[in-house]
């Protein structure tokens, strides 16, 4: 466990006392065992956490070293499960966290014992909660997957119909009275896809005001919408 915690601790950037990112490199390589990993979390300060303590009971009642009763048995299972719950959460908000410092997937897979980046984000994808709620890990990965791949056909339409985004988020920011900002910040970015969810929000505003504006706007909002569709459904034969 305390490995998966430090490896995917040391993939940030920032400063472990004297550490730095080079001298963590160097490190992450060496330092494979438990014994080695605990040892140096209790040098940089963390000290002994409530889990561990948990973990230590849980492991002196299982070894049974002094006879321990079915009452004192059935509490170690209930610690047991809460500690597996923790420890399910946590993993994937380090994922997270390491891959929003930088950490490359192929960095994360050693850390999590794991041969190949295709393995870690697959591990990631099973054990992340998705909005919709899905429960099963496969599911999860297949849900990620098709709405990576909408989401690409969809930037590749938007790309191939920049010109026709732009003037639309142009038209709508010079509109008096409108102070879209998230549209002009959308704007100012190079992917052209990232006014689409703007363009979308503020077309019901111009349905009274500007229907033919809001129209047209549906009409390249909808095409996007039937392009997300399209790939779903092609995902979903196989194809």
């Amino acid at each position: 466990m305390s490995v998966v915690l430090l490896r995917t601790y040391l993939c940030s950037s920032t400063v472990i006392g004297p550490l730095t990112r080079a001298n963590v490199v160097i490190m992450m390589t060496f330092m494979d065992s438990y014994d080695d990993a605990r040892r140096f979390l209790a040098e940089q300060g963390w000290g002994e956490s409530a889990t561990t303590e948990a973990i230590s009971l849980v492991r002196r009642v299982a070894e049974g070293g002094d006879q321990p009763t079915s009452a004192e048995l059935l509490a170690a299972l209930v610690v047991l499960r809460q500690v597996r719950d923790d420890l399910a959460r946590w993993e994937p908000e380090l994922i997270s966290a390491a891959r929003d410092q930088g950490a490359s997937w192929a960095a994360i897979a050693p850390a999590l014992g794991l041969a190949s980046r295709q393995a870690a984000e697959r591990r990631y994808l099973r054990l992340s909660p998705l909005p919709s709620g899905t429960s099963v890990g496969e599911q999860r990965v297949r849900e990620v997957r098709d709405r990576r791949a909408a989401d690409r056909a969809v930037g590749e339409w938007a790309r191939k119909n920049a010109a026709v985004l732009r003037q639309l988020a142009g038209q709508v920011i010079g509109l008096p009275g409108m102070r879209p900002r998230k549209l002009a910040a959308a704007l100012s970015e190079d992917d052209p896809a990232a006014l689409l969810p703007p363009l979308m929000a503020i077309r019901e505003r111009l349905r009274t005001s500007h229907p033919e504006l809001a129209d047209r706007i549906g009409s390249v909002t909808d095409q996007a919408d039937q392009l997300r569709t399209a790939s779903r459904a092609s995902r979903a034969r196989g194809e």
